[in-house]
């Protein structure tokens, strides 16, 4: 998913006394008091884009959609564990048939969730009309490819329904992290009848949108910075969901979530810069490693020079990576020397084998590696092959702290090549991903965290003609790699690993895209919570947590 750049950091003090007090401020009701003390509060970095699953994009919307629907399987932590399907499916067929037994369950009004609503939302996800950037994560299934370049109808989609609650899906060819996908909103299931009937508002406001999950989002406007999720009672395992409340407030500022988080209004506080390195020896402190990566794009369309390798590797080799995480970021995050993160993706054959730090060995590495005396040679070289003397680009950014800090480094690490010049364009986090996906950009500092655990999640992002590849990189060699890894079967598991390897380095070679670091955020947490968990894909399941102050 689309990561908002700085997303840990906070912006924005909210300064109106109902805020903070549903924050958790001073009340003298009891009712009040018992509600705080059941009441989850944490921050992040913008407002809810989209409620809708097949258009959300990035983590902040992703997070709420996990809390609030429920498709065939959840994570709890790394194990992958049935959701609404009553166990994990085993493939059939070659690998190239899934049936799941649906439990029995509702959505937020009380109508019974079947294998229809599935079906519906697949189809509408895949349908060009819906304009869903994740539908590329259909492809395989049954006629998606032919249906998303518009030459089959969505209804001939290989996803069935028999009876109620018995859900088929038929794909075109065996897919070994199929179940894995599964967890991705976009699979979710979807009301007809909330779409239908919600039109273009469908996902914009809490009363458009219908759930089935742990959670009913309620007190969401669309734009407002702070939203509540409650208990829903008719989730199927509601038993098991403690929590009463989760509340999030948008925070921009650093210091600001370090001042909620000291007050008690904030239960969760992300934080960066100096206020992250300080927090380390507090007690509260936690270093989350998340499968997430930030990287630096470059619009091989709009401006020419990048089409050539040199100047990209000059670009990535001046660039000292460490440095910036010690003077600028200064949390425990890793260097990036992978676009794929340390930790989502193992080697099938020996488990400890990360795949990130196996992939990053070898001569390949050196591109990302800061050498300024190297990147200055290939910079002349690279301008010499391009026809040009000097390059002038603007870098888009969002307008958060953390990332204007972030895109300064980077401005003044690049400027120190001859006739190089970078400006600074810093935007609204959905202004920044709107012109990204028009490619009305030069460079980008962006990212992405994992959809699921593997590492196609991220390295089919840069395939030709990819529905994220906003640069617009292209590599024949790279694109065979991916697809062999997407149609290996699946007894031959140490061949796609070694494609996937094989791709990674071409990438990292070339620097198609030039990674920067792999994000561990720094966080102060109330340690009064238990039992919540983290998954691969970069999610909190509360199902299960408790909360005793």
């Amino acid at each position: 998913m689309k990561m908002k750049k700085g997303l840990t950091a906070g912006a924005v003090l909210l300064a109106s006394a109902a805020l903070l007090a549903a924050c958790g401020g001073k009340s003298s009701s009891s009712s009040d008091k018992a509600t705080k003390s059941n009441t989850w509060t944490r921050m992040v970095g913008d407002v809810i884009s989209t409620m809708d699953p097949s258009t959300n994009t990035d983590v902040i919307g992703g997070q709420q959609l996990v809390d609030t629907m429920e498709g065939l399987y959840r994570y709890n932590g790394a194990k992958l564990e049935p959701a609404l399907a009553k166990s994990v499916a085993k493939p059939t067929n070659n690998g190239k048939t899934y049936t799941f037994d649906l439990r029995k369950s509702t959505w937020s009004n009380g109508k019974a969730v079947t294998a229809k609503d599935f079906v519906f939302g697949w189809q509408r996800t895949v349908d060009p009309k819906t304009k869903s950037q994740y539908a590329y994560l259909f492809s395989g299934i049954k006629n998606a490819d032919a249906i998303m370049a518009g030459k089959k109808d969505a209804k001939t989609l290989g996803v069935k329904a028999i009876g109620d609650y018995k859900l088929q899906v038929t794909l075109e060819k065996a897919l070994p992290y199929f179940n894995t996908m599964m967890v991705n909103p976009v699979f979710f299931p979807q009301s007809k009848t909330m779409v239908d009937k919600a039109g273009k508002k469908y996902g914009t406001q809490a009363k458009y949108i219908l759930t089935n999950g742990p959670y009913t989002l309620k007190s969401w406007n669309g734009t407002g910075n702070t939203w509540t999720e409650t208990k829903n009672p008719k989730y199927w395992n509601a038993k098991n969901v403690k929590l009463k409340n989760i509340t999030t407030q948008v925070v921009k500022d650093p210091s600001t979530a370090n001042n909620l988080y000291k007050s008690g209004k904030l239960d969760d506080a992300s934080l960066s810069g100096s206020l992250a390195a300080q927090a380390k020896t507090n007690k509260d402190y936690q270093g989350l490693k998340e499968s997430a990566t930030f990287y630096l794009e470059f619009n091989e369309k709009k401006v020419p020079a990048f089409k050539n390798a040199k100047i990209r590797q000059a670009i990535s080799m001046a660039i000292n990576r460490k440095g910036f995480i010690k003077s600028v970021i200064k949390d425990s995050s890793i260097p990036g020397k992978t676009v794929t993160p340390q930790g989502l993706y193992t080697d099938p054959a020996d488990t400890s084998v990360d795949f990130a730090k196996d992939a990053a060995k070898g001569e390949t590495s050196k591109y990302t590696d800061y050498n300024l005396t190297e990147a200055k040679k290939l910079w002349e070289e690279g301008k010499k092959e391009a026809g040009i003397t000097s390059l002038s680009v603007s870098m888009n950014c969002d307008d958060t702290d953390a990332s204007k800090n972030t895109s300064e480094y980077l401005q003044n690490a690049l400027q120190k090549l001859d006739g190089f010049k970078v400006t600074i364009n810093a935007l609204p986090f959905k202004t920044r991903l709107a012109r990204s996906a028009s490619k009305d950009f030069d460079m980008v500092i962006t990212g992405w965290s994992a959809d699921f655990p593997d590492a196609i999640s991220f390295l089919d992002l840069f395939t030709t003609g990819g529905s994220y590849n906003d640069g617009s990189w292209s590599n024949a060699e790279y694109d065979k790699l991916i697809q062999a890894s997407k149609t290996t079967d699946a007894t031959n598991a140490d061949k796609r690993y070694d494609d996937l390897k094989k791709a990674e380095q071409i990438l990292m070679k070339d620097q198609g895209v030039s990674p920067l670091y792999q994000r561990v955020s720094a966080h102060l947490v109330n340690p009064a919570l238990k039992g919540a968990t983290y998954s691969p894909a970069g999610m909190y399941n509360y199902v299960g947590a408790t909360l005793k102050r």
